[in-house]
């Protein structure tokens, strides 16, 4: 279905009444209707200037002869509803952005869809909507923030986040705080590291579902506006030649996209996101499928919170093409995948050397000589669990530790801030999965207030919710199956050993076979009373081994 549908022939007169009642005149009406998917908002920073990139996009759709028409997505800002009921509402929305696109698109016969995002649910819900709906479509985002600074160095939202647990020990003053609050988020655009946004900001590139630059060009740079106009200019070339979503996301693209993902460091949220876009487009990944990809990637960029570099300085040492070009020369890169600049993604990194050896390491000199995700099984998580590799100590690759039980988030919060965790222990806090939660809360809280207390190289946290791409240190989530489907981590009890061996992708909890059982037998599953959308979402959503996706 097209705009024909809506508005040629006699029949749809009424249809033409209406869409001039909006203003547009005959030769508007007679060109393609392009929607142009707006996610401003005031709240969130990455998304306060979208206004700007929107009127960039119209002016470039309106240069090559379209008619763009905005309409609007919501947008959650992790960041602010960490630690509290509002992280239940932010994976939640990434399915109410698929869906609410998809109804207008459908509902209004549009020819061509222009997808502006920013944030971490955004992304991928706008990407899901694009597979699901295959009609020309093109993503521009609103950019990356530039770091802050104080005292001589850089800055950013998780090192706020571990300024909390420094208070909390006694070494750092409020007044200190004070001043990194004041300092770490100096402009509008996506959380300087690579946290999820950036990180699905990168994949929207390595994907081939937007223009070189969209992941990196600072929110601020005027270039930035440019890019939006060519964005507006290319949807109309997409729509002449007919290239569709699923011409573009296909299984080759995917494996780009998890190659790039690995030699990034990304966040193990792409892990859920990357699965739930492939399986709107039709195409089956599996964990798997993922640490294979993994164990023959090398980990290219080390960028905050695994490093000190940002996203700036990967814009400046060459990008997202520059990382794919690294990766070409061990042929770790598909190179005749098609993408939305209509050009091969050959083309595309042809000449596109890196500018930067430390931002962006050698190909025969990396990081590390496997990715920055890695994908856990064992009888904790017989359906895998995932970590962030690359930020993670070296002496918490492989470790026997003790484990201390939380059933959700601000128990095990208020335990690491009170002294209550010590070294050797692993905080395990469930219920917090996809259904259990419901939502599936990111943990950045206590994962950066063991940071902060000093304690990431000597306590890890284990959880069937998930983690901001700012959170480092062992910390393992996605475990499935989840405590509410009466998975492994249900049957945990404190004092328990657990073994994680994050090398060789291991998970165990060290509890006799006979014991499982009685614990099993005695089990009593705690749910979560909502009422609203967390109680519809509760019954749709899948595991997080498939993605979180409702079905």
């Amino acid at each position: 279905m097209n705009s024909e549908h809506v508005k040629f022939g006699i029949t749809k007169a009424p249809h033409r009444s209406l869409l001039k009642a909006t203003g547009l005149t005959d030769e508007e009406i007679n060109r393609p209707l392009v929607g142009v998917v707006n996610s401003f908002n005031e709240i969130v920073p990455g998304h306060v200037e979208l206004r700007q990139i929107t009127d960039a996009v119209k002016r470039g759709v309106l240069m090559e002869g379209g008619t763009p028409l905005e309409f609007p997505s919501i947008a959650v800002c992790d960041g602010i509803a960490m630690n509290h009921e509002g992280m239940k509402y932010s994976l939640v929305s990434r399915e109410i952005i698929a869906d609410s696109i998809e109804i207008m698109a459908k509902a209004h016969g549009l020819d061509a869809l222009v997808l502006i995002p920013s944030c971490d649910k955004v992304v991928p819900g706008m990407l899901m909507a694009a597979a699901r709906i295959n009609i020309p479509s093109i993503i521009v985002s609103g950019g990356p923030m530039l770091a802050g600074r104080l005292n001589g160095k850089k800055v950013d939202l998780t090192t706020v986040f571990e300024g909390v647990g420094k208070v909390c020990s006694k070494s750092m003053t409020d007044e200190e705080l004070k001043r990194l609050e004041e300092s770490a988020c100096p402009t509008c655009g996506s959380c300087s590291g690579m946290f999820t946004a950036n990180s699905m900001n990168c994949m929207t590139e390595a994907l081939g579902m937007a223009l070189e630059g969209n992941a990196t060009i600072p929110a601020v740079y005027s270039e930035r506006k440019r890019l939006a106009k060519k964005t507006g200019m290319q949807i109309m070339k997409l729509l002449k030649e007919n290239i569709l979503p699923r011409d573009i996301l296909t299984k080759e693209s995917f494996e780009n996209a998890l190659a790039v993902d690995m030699a990034l460091g990304c966040s193990t949220n792409t892990v859920l996101h990357l699965i739930a876009i492939a399986h709107e487009a039709g195409i089956d990944i599996d964990l798997n499928m993922i640490n294979t990809i993994s164990d023959t990637t090398p980990n290219l960029c080390r960028l905050s919170p695994a490093g000190n570099y940002h996203i700036e300085d990967l814009y400046y040492a060459g990008g997202i093409l520059a990382v794919m070009n690294e990766l070409s020369k061990k042929d770790l890169i598909n190179l005749d995948v098609n993408t939305v600049s209509l050009n091969k993604v050959r083309e595309l990194i042809r000449g596109k050397e890196k500018l930067d050896n430390k931002v962006i390491a050698d190909i025969h000199n990396p990081y590390s000589s496997d990715g920055g995700i890695k994908i856990l099984f064992g009888s904790l998580a017989p359906d895998g669990a995932v970590v962030k590799k690359s930020a993670v100590s070296e002496k918490m690759m492989n470790t026997i530790s003790t484990a201390r039980v939380f059933d959700s988030e601000e128990t095990a919060v208020e335990a690491i801030l009170n002294g209550s965790i010590k070294r050797g222990d692993t905080v395990v806090i469930r219920y917090e999965g996809p259904k259990g939660g419901p939502g599936m809360r990111e943990m950045l809280t206590p994962t950066s207030a063991l940071v902060g207390m000093g304690l990431d190289e000597s306590v890890s946290l284990i959880t069937d919710g998930r983690f901001s791409g700012g959170t480092r240190g062992a910390a393992i989530g996605h475990v499935s199956p989840e405590a509410a489907e009466g998975g492994p981590i249900a049957l945990v009890k404190d004092g328990d050993f657990i073994k994680i061996d994050i090398l060789n992708g291991i998970l165990e909890l060290i509890v006799e076979d006979e014991e499982l059982v009685k614990r099993k037998n005695d089990l009593k599953v705690k749910y979560n009373k909502y009422t609203g959308y967390l109680k519809k979402y509760s019954k749709m959503v899948s595991s997080a081994s498939k993605g979180a996706i409702c079905t």
